[in-house]
């Protein structure tokens, strides 16, 4: 079953009763302009400051697929980055950005974490293989993403993830595992997340009583000092004093210590050691997370949680953008990737690489509507037949959907039209 708008998916796990689920966040983000110009002007004006203005700049990292794209969108509240089930459909390095009151979040989409071998595999850009680790010299926190539905890499983290912490471990960092409404077993989450953080979060073991009890009550034992308990909270079996309490109120129920000052911390005090001469071989996890979260990011479960967490490690700074910017990219970039990422979506693996995109016609109507006309060119008369499909269905359905994105996008009327040639 599915954990609906419980505070904190920990707690719902084992069955300790959480606080009620949170409203959704702020107004409506604002939509992306539909003129080139006019996104240009929004990108040079300067920022709106507010009278003490925060800021916090995110990177996202994780094998490609995780979801950093869908988590994204759900944060900013619009669809800005291209989302596929195919690997590396972000290419590109763009930044969204989330205004809140007097803060504001920039999310770094950094393309999933590859290697060198893959990416010749996969015929990407020299850029997506340093662009990841370049969002990270930017980023004053970073969100490891796992997909724990995937079980053939959920229990660790990749080398290239590993590598990332290592290389930046003065970076305070946060676990989000994703897609837990798509795990049947929810004890299994707790052996993930175990196994994820070497058993530490945030400098406090995480202890397993009874996983062998395999049901979503098995108690756990986290050694937690108590900030803003809330009535509802139980307290945790066995633990060594009666004032620490099993938090229900972080997304992941695992709200460590006032001590020593959660995500916002530079950790310099006790934080890791440089790790980049120790042996990555054999390590699965990282033991310097400051909290886990756990959500369904497709679903947008528990994301707002998630956000809140990161207005609150927002620190006093200038804003880098207007209120009204949500991304940096073009509108033109934008569509260019939606219209990609559909094409993925239908055609099998090799196909959709070699098509290039041309856009004859971008007008915008009297009534405010636009009209996108977009040539998709393909190396072969197969690929042609392919991607237009029998009886064109397959061509009209990646229009009609990626039409629909963009109305999102826009918010306005959206009209695209799609051609098939062989360049």
């Amino acid at each position: 079953s599915r954990w609906s708008g419980s505070s904190s998916a920990l707690g719902s796990l084992l069955g300790i009763s959480a606080e009620p689920p949170l409203a959704a966040l702020g107004q409506h983000p604002p939509p992306v302009a539909t003129d080139k110009e006019e996104q240009k002007r929004l990108l040079e004006n300067r920022p709106d400051q507010p009278q003490n203005p925060k800021v916090l700049r995110i990177a996202i990292i994780g094998a490609p697929n995780a979801g950093k794209s869908t988590l994204s969108n759900q944060l900013l509240g619009r669809k800005v980055f291209p989302v596929s089930k195919k690997v590396h459909t972000t290419r590109c390095k763009a930044q969204g950005v989330i205004t809140h009151q007097d803060t504001q979040l920039i999310i770094l989409d950094t393309p999933g974490l590859t290697n060198p071998l893959k990416a010749k595999r996969h015929n990407l850009e020299e850029a997506m293989l340093t662009d990841p680790w370049d969002s990270m010299k930017h980023a004053d926190l970073v969100l490891v993403l796992v997909d724990v539905s995937d079980h053939w890499t959920r229990n660790s983290l990749s080398k290239e993830v590993l590598k990332c912490l290592a290389q930046f471990p003065h970076i305070p960092s946060v676990l989000v595992l994703n897609k837990v409404d798509i795990l049947k077993k929810k004890f299994l989450l707790l052996e993930i997340a175990t196994d994820l953080t070497e058993g530490i979060v945030n400098g406090k073991k995480l202890e397993v009583k009874s996983a062998a009890k395999q049901d979503s009550r098995s108690s756990v034992k986290l050694p937690l000092h108590n900030t803003q308990a809330s009535p509802s909270e139980s307290k945790v079996p066995g633990s060594p004093s009666g004032q620490e309490k099993n938090q229900a109120q972080g997304a992941s129920g695992l709200d460590k210590s006032s001590d020593v000052g959660g995500a916002g911390t530079t950790g310099e005090a006790r934080g890791p050691k440089h790790h980049e001469h120790e042996d990555l071989k054999c390590v699965k996890g990282w033991p310097h997370f400051q909290e886990i979260f756990m959500l369904a990011a497709l679903h947008g479960e528990e994301v707002d949680t998630l956000k809140r967490y990161l207005l609150m490690q927002a620190k006093p700074g200038p804003w880098e953008f207007h209120s009204d910017v949500l991304t940096n990219q073009s509108p033109q970039e934008i569509c260019d990737n939606i219209i990609r990422e559909k094409v993925l979506e239908y055609l099998p693996l090799e196909v959709p690489y070699g098509v290039t995109q041309v856009t004859e016609i971008w007008e915008e109507g009297e009534c405010g509507e636009l009209f996108i006309m977009q040539s998709l060119l393909v190396p072969r008369e197969s690929h042609k037949r392919m991607l237009i499909g029998r009886g064109g269905k397959v061509i009209s359905r990646i229009a009609q959907e990626a039409g629909q994105d963009l109305m999102n996008t826009f918010l306005c009327d959206v009209r695209l039209k799609l051609k098939v040639e062989v360049k």
